[in-house]
């Protein structure tokens, strides 16, 4: 094997910002689960977590050549064929060329595997739009299919050098068009095709455990620093500056989330300040390397009063959105790609315009010429996205079926697609009875006290 010279502390910031990265999807499982009902906790969560076992193989077969390979395909993919089969990349240094052989000093296999985990989060942000109603298998189709004809073309254009580079050169440093908006567009696609859970909007689907939710949120959060500031790519001013920016425009959105809710509602509530932080990550997910602080809080008070508001979008309009996907990462997304159209500021990051062919912000001399930039690689990838998403989800319903029966949606999905419920409530019946207390010798040669008749129970959606 030829001696290969990378740099370890930017090698190194990249491995962890990768694991950082791959926790968000379990993060987004306890987030979404939390939001749920009971009856259908565990078929969300799965949702996330098989996102990982597909979208990592398919990844490592093709996702990464159809991303970040040669440009082919006229620009939609790269070269499937470039890091897989009889090619080897274990000693290649990502972006060594022969006019810079050292390229980013960092393995070709290490960033592949932290783009990686940016495609399995992509696939399972959809799935929030679809709790209750979703075949598990179809879930799979469909999650195999949106990612090999979306999220890899839409990668290759947005960071591999493909399409919308060429044509408008975007902005997107972490993601808000590539994986946020365009994760968003999907969901609202299918959750059409899917259409409305049984008994929505009437019935009052609360979410089932508030606690998951602001312990997910608490864990995006702190996987978000490998998400933003991992993707500078090594250790500098910049990665810095999008760490910082990260922070503070989650901060501000929590604010503005729950400011929105004090106003309204007169009550701030945790699902709300939890929500708001996500609105707060998606926004900044583009912006964080390009703008500066004080922009970025800014963006971050913007995007949680905007967010807060947008998610009643869907009992306008009648989409059954369950999780708000579109209210949050859709208009999130488009929030923060937008920003970059008016406070992209290249004294800040020299990227900008010495490597990405973009120009500053409106308000940094740039003109609107960046703004129609974002605008219009944004709106193509809400279509391209929308479209698939709807076209896929149509197919799949007529044919093997996506939608579960309606008995098994009021039954509950969990039993019906995965024969195992999140909360047993029945008493322990283990060897002598007694349970743990008598295992352990706790009350031993004591009758057990009469039980109480228990009072009924009101039912609340969870």
């Amino acid at each position: 094997m030829p001696e290969v010279k990378i740099d370890t502390g930017h090698t190194a910031w990249l491995l962890v910002s990768t694991a950082l990265v791959l926790l968000m999807t379990p993060a987004l499982a306890l987030f979404y689960g939390g939001l749920n009902r009971n009856k259908g906790v565990l078929n969300m969560m799965m949702m996330s977590f098989s996102s990982i076992g597909l979208v990592s193989v398919l990844w490592l077969f093709y996702g990464f050549s159809a991303s970040f390979g040669p440009d082919s395909a006229g620009g939609l993919f790269g070269n499937l064929g470039q890091y897989f089969g009889s090619k080897t990349y274990l000693t290649e240094i990502w972006g060594a060329t022969a006019d810079n052989p050292s390229g980013l000093q960092i393995p070709t296999f290490v960033f592949m595997v932290f783009q990686m985990t940016f495609a399995v989060i992509t696939v399972a942000l959809i799935s929030g739009a679809i709790s209750d109603r979703a075949k598990f298998g179809g879930w799979l189709l469909f999650a195999a299919g949106w990612a090999t004809l979306v999220y890899f073309p839409v990668a290759h254009s947005v960071w591999g050098g493909g399409l919308l580079t060429q044509k408008f050169h975007p902005l997107d440093f972490a993601g808000g068009t590539a994986v946020h908006i365009n994760a968003g567009a999907a969901a609202l696609g299918v959750a059409l095709v899917l259409g409305k859970r049984i008994g929505w909007p009437r019935e009052i689907m609360k979410p089932h455990n508030v606690p998951f939710v602001a312990l997910g949120a608490g864990l995006l959060w702190f996987g978000w620093f490998g998400f933003n500031a991992g993707s500078e790519g090594g250790v500098d001013f910049v990665t810095g500056l999008a760490f910082v920016n990260t922070q503070v425009a989650t901060a501000a959105a929590l604010l503005g989330w729950v400011i929105v809710e004090w106003i309204r509602d007169r009550k701030p509530t945790l699902v709300g300040a939890s929500s708001g932080a996500v609105a707060g990550l998606v926004a900044i997910t583009p912006a964080c390397g390009f703008i500066d602080s004080w922009a970025a809080v800014l963006l971050g008070l913007v995007a949680g009063v905007v967010c807060a508001l947008a998610v009643s979008l869907k009992y306008r309009f009648g989409f059954d959105d369950s999780l708000d996907v579109v209210g949050v990462h859709f208009v999130g997304g488009w929030i923060g790609s937008l920003w970059l159209g008016f406070f992209a500021n290249d004294k800040l990051n020299a990227n900008i315009s010495s490597a990405l062919g973009a120009k500053n912000g409106l308000f940094f001399g740039g003109g609107a010429g960046q703004l129609g930039a974002q605008a219009a690689a944004s709106g193509i990838v809400t279509i391209y996205s929308f479209a698939i998403a709807f076209g896929l989800a149509f197919i799949i319903e007529k044919t093997i079926g996506f939608r579960v029966s309606a008995e098994a949606e009021v039954e509950g999905i969990d039993i019906a697609e995965h024969a195992e419920s999140a909360y047993d409530m029945t008493p322990g019946t283990g060897s002598g009875g007694g349970g743990a207390f008598a295992l352990a010798g706790v009350g031993a040669g004591k009758a057990p006290a009469p039980a109480a008749e228990a009072p009924a129970s009101e039912t609340v959606a969870g």
